[in-house]
């Protein structure tokens, strides 16, 4: 297919047809579900559509676009199966209503999403900080890096996890 802008109704139409079909069916059998290929295949084409720069090969760029939707996807699922299995060691008395649950998932994920904007390292040591409560000698001996180093890793991580939700909340 030649170069074509997504904002254009008739290439967004063209685009669709041509290739609805075989990206949900490309996506059916890398997750072995229709359902979550539907879904997928739809929020490919959502995030295809806002793009503004002309697409040369549709294909490739709507490949490209899905395989991020599906990490995302097996990402989330991986933290809703985690979730699910720390839940089930908790006594029946602490655990939450399906709402609160529903709410936690949203903001695990939406935390998941932030921090996988990170550097691997500043993400890592993030994480090894928070979950795993080590000190920056500790993290700086796992990542191989200088507490110095560290240091400026959670400073990052601190202000990206602070200006994004500065965004959020700003009217």
């Amino acid at each position: 297919m030649s170069s074509s802008r997504p904002g254009a109704p008739a290439c967004i139409e063209s685009l669709y047809c041509d290739h609805h079909g075989w990206l949900q069916e490309w996506l059916r059998r890398r997750l072995g579900n229709t359902f979550d290929a539907a879904d997928i295949a739809h929020d490919t084409f959502v995030r295809l559509f806002r793009n503004q720069e002309p697409i040369c090969e549709p294909r490739a760029f709507l490949t490209t676009i899905a395989r991020g939707l599906v990490i995302n996807h097996w990402r989330r699922q991986d933290l809703e199966r985690a979730y699910r299995d720390t839940l089930a060691t908790v006594a029946d008395t602490l655990h939450p209503s399906p709402e609160d649950r529903a709410l936690l998932m949203d903001a695990l994920s939406e935390l998941d999403a932030l921090l996988n904007q990170l550097n691997p390292k500043a993400r890592t040591a993030f994480l090894l900080a928070h979950l795993e409560g080590l000190g920056y000698v500790e993290i700086a001996a796992r990542l191989a890096v200088s507490e110095r180093m560290v240091k400026k890793y959670m400073a990052q991580a601190m202000l990206h996890c602070l200006t994004s939700s500065l965004a959020a909340t700003a009217p």
